[in-house]
C-alpha cells in the first residue's frame, strides 16, 4: 500500500502533468507509461551487461545498440541513466525525436511488450514537464516487485476519478473475493477476455505467488507462470499498454495481453483454451448481428454484450474449467428467450456453483448498477445439483459515490481471518464470511435455511422457476411478531396527545 512519503512523490508527478497541460487522467497514465517501460529497459540491459561482467562473458542480448543511430546520436543516449541528467532542452529532443521511434522497434523482453510500445505517442508539450516528470520518477524507489506494484496500482486508481473512465478499474476487494473463491494454481492457464489495466491477472499472479510459492522454483513451473498462466484481450491499445505494464511491474515477464475484438472476432485457436476465467466485461450495450462473431451467434442469439460475453467465456474454458465473472443483475432474471437459453446453458450443460449477489453501490462512484458473481465450471455434460447463493451486502466501504472505508485496514477486504470480525464489523464487511462459507457448500452451507445470508438450492427448483437466478427469488424473510393494538386505542391515544400539544402552546402563548 502507497502511503506517507512515497504517495506524496507521486501526487507531485502526478500533478506536475496536470500543471503542465495534461488533464486526461488515462493520457498522464499512458505517458508515465512509456517513461517507465523506457526505465526498465535501461534496467535489463544494466543487469545483462553486470551479469557479463560477472562471468566474463558477452553480454547475452544488448537492448541499446552500440554506435550511432542514423542522425548522429550515440544510442547509449537512449538509456534512462544517461538522457536524465541532460538539461531538459536536449532531454526532450532525445525522447521524442530518438527514444520514442525507438521503441516500435525495440526487440524487448522478446514479449508483447515492444508491439504494444510501437504506436507510442510522445504528448508531454514541454522540455520542463518531461524533466519533472523524468526526475520525479527517478527518486521514487521502485527496487522490489510489491513496491513497482504498488506504486503503478496506485496511480492507475486515480483513473477513477475522471469518471467513465472509471470503468476501467474493478473495485481491487471485489476482484480479490473472486480469484480466491476461484483458487488459481500453478498449471492454470488464466484469461480476462476484457482485461482493461489487468486487475484480474495481477490479482491472480500475486495470489499464485503467496498461496503457492513453489511455483516459481521449478523451473518448468516458473516459465509456464511467466509465459502461460496470464492471458488477456483488449481492443483499445492505451489498455493494452497500460495493462502490460501493470503486469510487468508486478512481476510477471511474459503475459499474453494482446489485441482482439473478443465478440466481434470468431475464436478459432482460442475454443477451450483456458482453465480459469476471471472477468468484469463491459454491458449495457448492444452489437448489430453482423459485427458479432458468428461462433458466438451459434450459441446464444443476441445482441446484448453481457449475454455475448457469458456465450464467450463457456467457449472458451476448457473442459473442468472454472469461471467467476460479474454480471448485471438482469442476466439473472431476464425473460427473453436469449437470457432463459443462456441461464438454462449453464444449470444443465454446464455445472452452475454459486451465485454471489453484490451491493448496488459496489461500482459507484462511475455507476450504480446491480450486479452479481457468477460461479460455474465447464463440463459439456451438466453436474448442477446444489446451487449456492449469498447475500453480499457489505463490502467493507460505504456504498455511496465516496466509497470511504468503514474498517481499519485489517478487517477490510479479506485481510481478516473468518470469524475474526464482531456482528458490527461484519454488517460493515462480509467478504471474509463470503469467502468462508464458499469453502463449505458442499457441507454446512447445504442444511442453512432461507432465511440466512447464504444458502443452497436444488437444481429442480430452479428449473421450476424458469432457470431464474436472483437470490429473491428464494430467500425468506423473517418477520418478527408484534403485539396487535386496538386502533380505537392508537386514536385515544393521538387524540390525548394533541390536547397537550395545545394546551402546551397557550402557556407559551400566555408566558410571552
Amino acid at each position: 500500500m502507497v502511503t506517507g512519503e512515497l504517495k506524496s512523490q507521486i501526487d507531485r508527478i502526478w500533478d506536475s502533468f496536470w500543471s503542465g497541460g495534461i488533464s486526461n487522467p488515462l493520457e498522464v497514465i499512458e505517458q508515465i507509461t512509456f517513461l517507465l517501460f523506457i526505465k526498465r529497459l535501461d534496467e535489463l540491459q544494466t543487469l545483462a551487461e553486470n551479469k557479463a561482467a560477472r562471468l566474463g562473458e558477452p553480454i547475452e542480448r544488448r537492448i541499446f545498440p552500440d554506435g550511432v543511430d542514423e542522425k548522429g546520436r550515440p544510442y547509449a543516449d537512449y538509456r534512462w541513466s544517461r538522457f536524465k541528467h541532460f538539461a531538459p532542452a536536449e532531454m526532450y529532443e532525445v525522447v521524442k525525436d530518438h527514444v520514442f521511434p525507438f521503441l516500435g522497434t525495440v526487440g524487448g523482453e522478446g514479449t508483447t511488450y515492444e508491439s504494444h510500445m510501437a504506436g507510442a505517442r510522445f504528448t508531454i508539450p514541454t522540455p520542463a514537464l518531461l524533466a519533472k516528470a523524468v526526475d520525479g520518477l527517478d527518486a521514487v524507489p521502485m527496487v522490489d516487485r510489491d513496491t513497482k506494484g504498488d506504486v503503478y496500482e496506485y496511480m492507475l486508481a486515480k483513473i477513477a476519478t475522471a469518471g467513465q473512465n472509471g470503468q476501467f478499474r474493478t473495485a481491487r476487494h471485489i476482484i480479490e473475493l473472486m480469484v480466491a473463491m476461484t483458487d488459481p494454481k500453478p498449471g492454470d492457464v488464466i484469461c480476462d477476455p476484457a482485461c482493461g489495466t489487468g486487475g484480474f491477472l495481477v490479482a491472480a499472479s500475486e495470489y499464485v505467488r503467496a498461496k503457492y510459492p513453489e511455483a516459481l522454483r521449478d523451473k518448468v513451473k516458473n516459465r509456464q507462470f511467466h509465459e502461460q498462466m496470464f492471458n488477456g484481450f483488449d481492443f483499445d491499445n492505451t489498455m493494452l499498454r497500460i495493462g502490460s505494464m501493470n503486469m510487468l511491474l508486478h512481476g510477471v515477464e511474459q503475459p499474453d495481453i494482446r489485441y482482439k475484438d473478443s465478440l466481434a472476432q470468431d475464436h478459432a485457436g482460442e475454443e477451450e483454451a483456458y482453465s480459469l476465467i476471471l472477468a468484469n466485461p463491459p454491458f449495457a450495450g448492444s452489437l448489430d448481428y453482423e459485427n458479432t462473431a458468428k461462433d458466438l451467434q451459434q450459441i446464444v442469439k443476441t445482441k446484448k454484450t453481457e449475454l455475448l460475453f457469458l456465450a464467450l467465456f463457456i467457449k472458451l474454458l476448457r473442459p473442468g474449467g472454472r469461471a467467476a465473472v460479474i454480471v448485471p443483475d438482469g442476466v439473472l432474471f431476464g425473460s427473453t428467450k436469449a437470457h432463459k437459453e443462456l441461464r438454462r446453458i449453464l444449470v444443465e450443460d454446464q455445472k452452475l456453483d454459486g451465485v454471489v449477489s453484490l451491493p448496488s453501490g459496489a461500482f459507484k462512484p462511475y455507476s450504480g448498477v446491480s450486479t452479481a458473481v457468477l460461479l460455474f465450471t465447464k463440463t459439456n455434460s451438466g453436474g448442477t445439483d446444489d446451487v449456492w447463493f449469498y447475500d453480499l451486502t457489505a463490502d467493507g466501504y460505504s456504498l455511496d459515490d465516496k466509497r470511504t472505508p468503514l474498517l481499519a485496514e485489517d478487517k477490510l477486504a479479506l485481510n481478516a481471518p473468518a470469524g475474526a470480525l464482531s456482528d458490527e464489523e461484519h454488517a460493515k464487511n462480509n467478504l471474509p464470511d463470503a469467502l468462508a462459507r464458499w469453502q463449505q457448500r458442499d457441507g454446512d452451507e447445504r442444511d442453512r435455511p432461507r432465511t440466512a445470508q447464504s444458502f443452497c438450492v436444488h437444481k429442480d427448483e430452479i428449473v421450476a422457476n424458469g432457470y431464474d437466478l436472483s437470490i429473491n427469488r428464494y430467500k425468506e424473510i423473517e418477520y418478527e411478531e408484534v403485539e396487535h393494538r386496538d386502533p380505537r386505542d392508537i386514536i385515544a391515544e393521538l387524540q390525548q396527545l394533541e390536547t397537550e400539544i395545545q394546551a402546551g402552546l397557550r402557556e407559551l402563548e400566555d408566558m410571552l
